[in-house]
């Protein structure tokens, strides 16, 4: 399974971005799939993840309202739309697939299988 993240850049706080990460593979399933963020010096933190087969969502306290995941299950392809950016969401923002997460784990990094190579978003003030 090979995950493809894209969509990033520089913007501006209050602008949008969308990422996407497509997942390739004959054999690809998963049961859930995430996006996590890290910022330098900082470690990787949970942002939002879906449950594949019902599109069942998780998200962050801190990103609720302004981030929104979502899944096109035919193209094997998830979403991120990110609003209203601000300079403290500056971050690489990495995407990943578990086929064993449960619920209760989804906000764990360690529970994922395959992670994409991450890609960068800059907010300026």
């Amino acid at each position: 399974v090979q995950l493809q993240a894209s969509g990033g850049g520089l913007v501006q706080a209050g602008a949008s971005l969308r990422l996407s990460c497509s997942a390739s593979g004959r054999s690809f399933s998963t049961r859930y799939m995430g996006w996590f963020r890290q910022a330098p010096g900082k470690e990787r933190d949970f942002v939002a993840a879906i449950k594949w087969s019902d599109s069942s969502t998780v998200s962050a306290d801190s990103m609720k309202g302004r981030f929104t995941i979502s899944r096109d299950k035919a193209r094997n392809t998830m979403y991120l739309q990110l609003d209203r950016l601000k300079p403290e969401d500056t971050a690489v923002y990495y995407c990943a697939s578990g086929s064993r997460i449960i619920l209760s784990n989804t906000r764990n990094p360690d529970a994922y299988d395959y992670w994409g190579q991450g890609t960068q978003v800059t907010v300026s003030s």
